[in-house]
């Protein structure tokens, strides 16, 4: 039987933030610097490029430590609780998949090479991580006392649904047009030249945003996009904070790995994107007629994989278009 939820709660929350903390120090290589300085060893600072197979071992990492962390939520809070992370976790990594296209988009787009996109994704990953905690707090407290809201959130989901059927696929970002990028400005002169692993570089006495930087301020804005989808689609499937927050968190966490193991590949996923607009549609008409009749998580959950899993198989079993096709 489940421990005291009240109880076993803030204990919870005590072991998910030591997790977090141990887990960011290891993304940003925090230990390795340490172990470096205590050691006295003179390295270079070089940018280590991860491999194929390193992305694929960290991947399976983050989705096991994931899977540990639901086994000890099931134990803790029981049965319920578990499938409700385990459903909030799926439909988080399967939304954050499109942000890719962006991420890869914007390295295009700013020539930022291999070795220095981690760096800009670390930074990212980590803030976004703040800025979503955030947010989620503001939505559980707005559906919480205001009920409508549950009808705002479902039209949110169905409006970004047509807007992504609508929506043509972007080749290329124009920078001059780019919200993110005019904003920096007001505070940053640009210098679209690379400078190492430089954010911020002295030009002239001047402080200029390198290319890095102005990736950073781009990948930030279209979190926060992405975010007013995804986090009131996890909110129809649960609105307990604890559940919303470490959901969304473990599925970000994995998300640096996972972009340099699928990044060759994300032309292969021909059908993600109908895949998300079924499943934002499904998430936001259970929002809406959640006052009527409300669908189990373990029904959400089923169709959510099975929604995955259907895109999955179609894009694999698809043969790759020729050049004369």
């Amino acid at each position: 039987m489940p421990i005291e939820s009240g109880v076993i709660t803030s204990e919870l929350w005590i072991l998910f933030f030591v997790i977090l903390s141990v887990t960011i120090a290891i993304d940003l290589g925090l230990f390795h610097k340490i172990k470096r300085k205590l050691s006295k060893t003179q390295q270079s600072e070089t940018e280590h490029v991860l491999s194929s197979k390193e992305a694929l071992g960290w991947t399976l990492t983050w989705i096991s430590l994931a899977g540990i962390f639901a086994g000890v939520i099931f134990i803790s809070l029981g049965h319920d609780k578990m499938i409700e992370f385990v459903t909030g976790y799926a439909l988080e990594k399967s939304l954050s998949v499109d942000n890719m296209f962006v991420f890869l988009l914007v390295f295009t787009t700013l020539g930022i090479p291999h070795q220095y996109q981690h760096r800009v994704l670390s930074f990212g990953i980590l803030s976004a991580i703040v800025m979503r905690i955030a947010l989620i707090l503001v939505g559980v407290s707005l559906l919480d006392n205001f009920h409508w809201m549950i009808y705002i959130f479902g039209g949110l989901l169905w409006y970004t649904s047509i807007r992504m059927i609508i929506q043509k696929e972007e080749k290329k970002i124009e920078l001059e047009k780019n919200i993110a990028v005019r904003i920096l400005r007001k505070f940053l002169p640009v210098n679209l030249s690379l400078v190492g692993n430089k954010f911020i570089v002295s030009i002239n006495g001047v402080m200029h945003a390198t290319p890095l930087l102005v990736g950073l301020a781009i990948i930030e804005l279209t979190d926060l996009v992405f975010a007013m989808d995804s986090i009131p689609a996890v909110l129809a499937i649960t609105r307990d904070p604890f559940i919303v927050i470490t959901s969304n968190v473990f599925a970000i966490l994995g998300l640096r790995a996972l972009y340099f193991l699928i990044a060759g590949m994300l032309e292969r996923f021909h059908y993600l994107k109908p895949g998300l607009i079924v499943l934002l549609i499904f998430i936001g008409t259970k929002m809406i007629i959640s006052e009527y009749y409300e669908i189990p998580t373990i029904t959400s959950l089923i169709i959510v994989f099975a929604i995955l899993s259907t895109v999955i198989a179609a894009s694999l079993l698809k043969k790759p278009q020729t050049k004369s096709d």
